[in-house]
């Protein structure tokens, strides 16, 4: 069952309109600091938050990180993070004191009542290929009245509201600025193409280490891989509805197989919002699974991968600078162009040969473990996607980051600050 919609959310927000009135009236006679920053990710401990979190460290501004579970306290503590739970009077008064506030999700990543008037910085959790924001109806459907085109009104106003509080929103290229532009219906101005730096781990140091760190990694989450081939599978959120995509008995059994013929693990990635039942009806270890209950961040294990089997997701664009084969299987994907939508043509990312069963992609598995000119072919797909949608590959996105900062907030970067912010590019 999933656990979170836009309907279910949207409904929320409406309900909660008197304690948003009152936490702007509380940021109005709350002073904001000169130098405080704040931090929160929907995802955890991770993505790009963090990476400017170490860099913000060293640079030697006060800052803390507002949790919503004690999974998050004992995380944060792991990283040395001093935390706050965002729903406490500590937490609310923090973020109304916070000059600076870092989500990736949204204002609910801190204490949402208390945003008003600060600095925000939003690193967003992905580069989208299907419709997002104000792009998508998805957005302002509601619980609450669902045919009421007043209700999707005002929803959608509150969104455009909310978003032109956003001070920087990161791109990864040109292209990603204007769907990023339009998603939140912010000028330009605000979304600077610097690169995403929950993606700086993929280009950082030797891809080797990448690579022995991140099955290591992946090893101690998923249970010890060995040598096996890793595949990872990331089915997209459906906003509360059913995936299509759960294999049957049948279709477990043929991709078991062909896994271990090859000696290959299928890690099982549900998106964080929905849980789908991929649960293999007999006992095997060649599926596991990998979802953010064990690994919040999956972003620095992508460079231990040998293949992505997805349908919708933005790990497409992560992974192509790994880069790594992509195999699609979309069941619905006319259905959801017309529901959801998608920037350009689905088939500009991928290809005319996506499958739409199990069966399907299993074959196509087969072949890009098997047979090298195959896996050279989406390789060299992947590459060519790599060009398109980033600017930077260098690993210094979140340096760049943390200068548009600086010089939103009308700050020099001084010699005195520690390497990891200086010399910014």
């Amino acid at each position: 069952m999933a656990s979170f919609s836009f309907g279910a959310g949207n409904a929320g927000k409406l309900v909660r309109l008197p304690l948003y009135a009152a936490g702007r009236l509380a940021t109005l006679l709350v002073p904001r600091s000169d130098d405080e920053w704040v931090f929160g990710c929907g995802a955890g401990i991770g993505e790009g938050a963090l990476a400017l979190w170490q860099v913000v460290a060293e640079a030697g501004h006060p800052a803390v990180w507002l949790t919503g579970s004690e999974r998050e306290e004992q995380d944060a503590a792991a990283h040395g993070i001093p935390t706050l739970p965002k729903h406490s009077v500590r937490g609310f008064w923090r973020t109304a004191r916070a000059r600076v506030i870092v989500v990736t999700h949204g204002f609910g990543d801190v204490n949402r009542y208390a945003v008003s008037g600060a600095f925000v910085a939003q690193l967003w959790h992905g580069i989208p290929l299907k419709r997002i924001g104000l792009d998508s109806p998805a957005t302002v459907r509601s619980g609450i009245l669902p045919g009421s085109r007043l209700v999707r009104r005002i929803l959608a106003a509150m969104y455009r509201g909310a978003a032109q509080r956003i001070a920087v929103l990161p791109a990864a290229s040109h292209v990603v600025r204007g769907r990023l532009e339009s998603a939140f219906g912010i000028a330009d101005v605000h979304v600077p193409v610097t690169g995403e730096p929950r993606v700086d781990v993929l280009s950082q140091g030797d891809p080797d280490a990448r690579r022995s760190a991140a099955r290591a990694e992946i090893s101690r989450l998923a249970g010890d891989v060995g040598e096996a081939r890793l595949v990872l599978y990331a089915p997209t959120w459906r906003d509360g509805a059913p995936d299509p995509a759960v294999p049957t008995a049948a279709e477990w059994r043929a991709l078991v197989t062909a896994l271990d013929e090859r000696d290959a693990v299928l890690l099982v990635r549900s998106h964080p919002l929905g849980a789908g039942e991929y649960t293999v009806p007999f006992a095997t270890d060649r599926v596991r699974g990998i979802g953010s209950a064990l690994a919040p961040d999956v972003t620095p294990l992508l460079s231990g991968l040998d293949a992505l089997v997805t349908d919708y997701s933005s790990l497409v664009f992560d992974t192509s600078l790994v880069p790594m084969p992509v195999l699609f299987l979309a069941p619905d994907v006319e259905e959801y162009a017309r529901e959801r939508g998608f920037y350009g043509r689905y088939e500009d990312v991928a290809g005319l040969d996506h499958a739409t069963t199990w069966a399907e992609a299993t074959q196509q598995l087969i072949a890009v473990l098997d047979d090298p000119a195959e896996r050279e072919r989406r390789l060299e797909r992947a590459r060519d996607l790599d060009t398109r949608i980033h600017a930077y590959r260098d690993g210094r996105n979140t340096r760049r980051v943390y200068r548009a900062i600086l010089s939103g907030l009308g700050r020099r970067i001084t010699s005195d600050l520690p390497e990891t912010a200086e010399g910014i590019s």
